[in-house]
């Protein structure tokens, strides 16, 4: 069995952001939180402990994915899903949220650990990409359009 000191260190030196959040009702308070949390949302650790890990959205509580992460979290279950976060600054960031449910001895659901990584560059060049196929569709349509009259 991995020895305590040896599965800190493993957090405490992962470059995805680690949080654990304890249930309690509809809020997920945060009891712990890695460097690598620090490092992708600029956060101090002891400035976000003991909060419900809201904040991160800063108001933008209307995506897609929320709804999926609510619904995992109120079921029990581990959830994956990718969410425009904001840093302390301000500036918004795309975030790859992987919750995973954590259970005592007599079953009941105690704490969620999540893993962040910040997936900005992939979903920049995804949304960049579409928009080059869009322009490529338009382009066609208008050089079919031109032959046609030709």
């Amino acid at each position: 069995m991995i020895n305590a000191k040896l599965l800190q260190r493993v957090v405490e030196a992962s470059n995805d952001g680690i949080v654990v959040a304890e249930q309690e009702g509809d809020d997920n308070i945060l009891i712990y939180a890695n460097p690598a949390f620090q490092r992708l949302t600029g956060y101090q650790v002891d400035d976000i402990l003991y909060q419900d890990c809201r904040f991160l959205q800063n108001g933008d509580r209307d995506q897609p994915g929320l709804a999926a992460i609510r619904e995992a979290i109120q079921n029990g279950h581990p959830c994956r899903q990718v969410l425009r976060n904001y840093r302390q600054d301000a500036t918004a960031f795309w975030n790859e949220l992987s919750i995973t449910p954590v259970f005592n001895e007599a079953d009941q659901l105690t704490y969620f650990i999540g893993i962040q990584r910040d997936v900005s560059t992939e979903v920049e060049t995804q949304n960049r990409v579409r928009e080059l196929e869009a322009e490529v569709a338009e382009l066609k349509h208008q050089l079919a359009q031109l032959q046609n009259k030709a």
